[in-house]
């Protein structure tokens, strides 16, 4: 007795399905990706590579800017694939590569935006220390953590959870392509994602004990460094509930499972996928820790504050 299912999922009537070797029964998406929206986010991405790659260059501020640079790059990468989903002649809305391939990189771009604010929240805390001799970084760090423990715990969560959710993904595109049930593997990409919100919350927590710890620091600050700390705070407290916006979304996604209302319909990954990332690099390329604790940043060693 076979254990194919039934066609169950999305399927364009516009587009005929030329039933090639990698091409699954229907559209994995839930719907057919747009042209548009593809080209807009390799246009946007591209720009800010160009941006923290100049960053790179003139802050010197090396982990978080080649963090930037490879977060953007990897978007870029994405959504190319993306666009290879997209309506003929352009793409192929049933090609289950491009899908798998488009999930992976646009998954992975932003843990290198999260491993990139949780670098800003260490070297922010050694800025406001070395600046303010009477007061250790220990004190200023949330619960006594150091700069290698925070690094250690977030981005180790991080990658488990990204293995996990790239996993789903990759099994989600097996079992469709193979008209098989998704649910297990929907699951697993259920649990990786979970991980991730539970693990980002925490470290929000953190940041938010790190701002009411350095508050009357900031202000104290010579030179007029702690209200310009105060802004670049700002940018980076926005940044990361933006990045927490986007991994909620996809949990809430994911939750309703593979074809749920959600994930059938553009307009949500466009909203509250593409959106927050891209104005949340777009945010640390404004107000770029690099211009505050890079080699001439006020804060930095040579500054003069």
């Amino acid at each position: 007795m076979s254990n194919k299912r039934p066609l169950d999922g999305y399927v364009d009537p516009n587009i005929p399905n030329p039933n090639g070797d990698g091409d699954a029964p229907i559209i994995i998406y839930g719907y057919t990706p747009t042209l548009a929206l593809a080209v807009l986010a390799i246009v946007l991405f591209a720009l800010l590579l160009l941006v923290h790659s100049f960053r790179l260059y003139t802050t010197r501020l090396y982990a978080f800017s080649i963090l930037l640079v490879f977060t953007t790059l990897c978007e870029v990468v994405g959504y190319v694939f993306r666009l290879r989903s997209s309506p003929p002649p352009v793409g192929n809305p049933y090609g289950v590569i491009n899908f798998v391939v488009q999930y992976f990189f646009i998954v992975t771009a932003p843990v290198f935006l999260s491993a990139a604010i949780y670098t800003t929240l260490t070297s922010f805390i050694a800025a406001l220390s070395g600046h303010n001799s009477h007061i250790g970084a220990l004190r200023l760090s949330p619960l006594g953590l150091s700069k290698r423990t925070i690094l250690g715990i977030f981005i180790t969560a991080d990658v488990i959870a990204t293995i996990v959710q790239i996993a789903g993904a990759a099994l989600i595109g097996v079992s469709q392509s193979n008209r098989k049930s998704p649910v297990t593997a929907n699951n697993i990409l259920l649990a990786g994602l979970a991980f991730q919100v539970f693990a980002f919350l925490i470290f929000l927590i953190l940041l938010f004990i790190f701002i009411r710890n350095a508050g009357k620091v900031m202000l104290s600050t010579e030179g007029g460094g702690g209200n310009r700390m105060q802004m670049y705070t700002l940018a980076l407290v926005a940044s990361s509930l933006l990045v927490y916006l986007r991994t909620c979304f996809r949990l809430a996604e994911t939750s309703q499972g593979v074809g749920g209302y959600a994930s059938s319909h553009e307009a949500f990954f466009g909203a509250l996928e593409f959106a927050p990332i891209v104005v949340a690099i777009g945010l640390l390329g404004w107000w770029h820790p690099g211009r505050l604790v890079g080699r001439h940043g006020l804060l930095s060693a040579g500054s003069g504050y």
